[in-house]
């Protein structure tokens, strides 16, 4: 028999969802009814028949789910039902929010699982830095030291979290010395001087500082009002003055006609003060006005008296000290700042000419300028020290020149030699320079001789070997009395050999010589003598050869 089973689904799997927990980020400004996520796309039942495997989606629950909603129960999607914004103090700020939606069998016995959604709510920069004031003004003091702190700027941001505000200064601030007068701090907005301040230059300061969160930008205005403060001396003109006097000048009399002028930059041309502070022996010397004028006459207060032994220095070099305290109180004289000029005169006083002076004594203004060299001119000892440099090598190099040709038009005197050392094997032995001294004599004869091929008869000299031939009627001269002897220096100045000439000498002749071949028939067996060298027959003189 056929037996048929029948086997009927019933509902006993839960819905499942891959994965059970959902993040997801959304910007703060996302609007309402935005779609953010579809949660049947991730659960399934795996009951096999209709409606054991049909489910839904209920409870939304959670920290902030009035936010959020389901479309409906079956379809799962997850939408938003408001805008939310961190800045508003409902929200207290809150980035995430925790959900819950629970999946369930529609079937019974309704089985269910749970899924967690987690939702960051990402911050948007939605607001511009905002500074607490539009404009700033601080009072600085024109001596007021480098670096110092003289105010401070602040700017918000409403946008949460806090975004991080940086400053700076995008405009002013600057002179035509300095580029930057001022600084700020790019994280908390201190100001800061990076110059000295004057009053007497700039009274008044303008920049531009701007707040930035990175995306948007705020500016506001700064003024910097430079308070004046008695930081300048007073200058003076002439600041040093030489002058005579007579000893007679009466008091009360201008020396001179002197007058000081005075000048400051930072205070009243009233407020002048003149005392003379040092070399003003027995006070013979005063200013007038003494205060209250930027204008002052030197007056001789008191007659000089050098008859009785009170005075007796007749230079008085005076240092004349200018204030600008004028105007101050003894109370503000101790907490304002008082500065002094300083003037230097020099008055010499002369007896009483013996004769009248008919012209007035004259006098001489100096004036004293001083050029302050300014901490900023870097380059003015640069400058200096490499044209020195410059004009250093130019002179040494001119030099070079100069000593090069001096080299070339007037070469050096070479010292002679001296004596060579004796057997010195690391010197060569100097050449010797032969000096010869000549002297032409009338060459006597005092032998004759006949010749074996001519048959003539010939005289000659023994000594010197010279020859001649005999005139028929010329009879045998004697015996000579002369000698003849060559000399020969060598290079140390000695002297090898000496010639003497005859004190008298006879009358010279011009003498026929011999031909050649008469010379070459000559006997080997004549006469010469051996302390000599040879020379031709009929030749006036003796012939010396050169012997090194």
């Amino acid at each position: 028999m056929e037996i048929i089973i029948t086997i009927e689904d019933i509902n006993d799997n839960p819905p499942e969802c891959v994965p059970s927990t959902f993040r997801k980020e959304i910007n703060e400004n996302t609007t309402a009814g935005t779609f953010l996520l579809d949660l049947r796309n991730y659960c399934k039942d795996i009951d096999a028949d209709v409606p054991n495997n049909l489910f839904n989606f209920t409870r939304l629950s959670g920290f902030g789910s009035n936010n959020f909603a389901l479309e409906s129960t079956g379809s799962g999607r997850l939408v938003m039902t408001g805008s939310i914004d961190l800045e508003n103090p409902a929200n207290l700020g809150v980035e995430v929010y925790s959900l819950t939606v629970r999946v369930r069998d529609i079937a019974s016995p309704n089985y269910s699982n749970i899924i967690y959604i987690y939702i960051r709510i990402k911050p948007v920069n939605d607001f511009f830095p905002v500074f607490d004031s539009l404009s700033y003004e601080f009072n600085v003091r024109e001596t007021t030291k480098v670096g110092s702190r003289i105010g401070k700027v602040h700017a918000r941001d409403a946008d949460w979290p806090p975004s991080v505000i940086t400053y700076s200064i995008v405009a002013g601030g600057g002179t035509k010395d300095y580029t930057n007068v001022f600084w700020i701090s790019p994280t908390n907005g201190d100001v800061k001087i990076l110059a000295r301040l004057d009053y007497e230059t700039t009274q008044k300061h303008l920049f531009t500082v701007q707040a930035s969160d990175q995306e948007k930008t705020a500016t506001a205005s700064v003024t910097v009002n430079v308070l004046d403060v008695n930081d300048e001396e007073p200058v003076c003109s002439p600041n040093f003055y030489s002058s005579q006097i007579t000893v007679s000048l009466a008091a009360g009399t201008n020396v001179n006609g002197f007058r000081i002028q005075c000048q400051d930059r930072d205070s009243d041309p009233r407020s002048f003060r003149y005392f003379i502070k040092e070399g003003n022996v027995n006070n013979h010397f005063t200013f007038s006005p003494s205060a209250g004028s930027n204008t002052s006459r030197l007056i001789l207060a008191s007659r000089f008296n050098y008859e009785s032994g009170l005075d007796k220095s007749w230079i008085y070099r005076l240092r004349v000290c200018i204030t600008d305290d004028n105007l101050l109180s003894a109370r503000d004289k101790a907490t304002h700042l008082v500065k002094t000029g300083t003037v230097s005169l020099s008055i010499r006083v002369i007896p009483n000419p013996t004769t009248a002076i008919t012209t007035t004594p004259g006098f001489t203004l100096v004036t004293k300028k001083e050029n302050l060299y300014s901490d900023s001119a870097w380059y003015v000892p640069f400058i200096i020290t490499l044209g020195g440099l410059l004009l250093l090598g130019l002179l040494g190099y001119l030099g070079l020149l100069l000593a090069t040709w001096l080299r070339t038009r007037c070469p050096p005197v070479h010292k002679a030699d001296g004596a060579p050392l004796i057997n010195d094997p690391g010197k060569k032995k100097p050449k010797k320079e032969v000096f010869l001294k000549m002297t032409r004599l009338n060459t006597v004869f005092d032998g004759e001789a006949r010749d074996p091929v001519t048959g003539k008869i010939y005289e000659f000299n023994t000594w010197s070997g010279a020859r001649r031939w005999k005139k028929s009627n010329e009879p045998l001269q004697p015996t000579p009395a002369m000698q003849v002897t060559s000399s020969a220096t060598d290079s140390g100045g000695h002297d090898t050999g000496r010639a003497e000439a005859p004190s008298k000498k006879e009358t010279s002749e011009k003498r026929k010589e011999p031909t050649a071949e008469t010379k070459r028939k000559e006997p080997t067996t004549a006469a010469k003598p051996s302390a000599g060298p040879s020379q031709t027959p009929g030749q006036d003189g003796v012939k010396v050869q050169k012997q090194k």
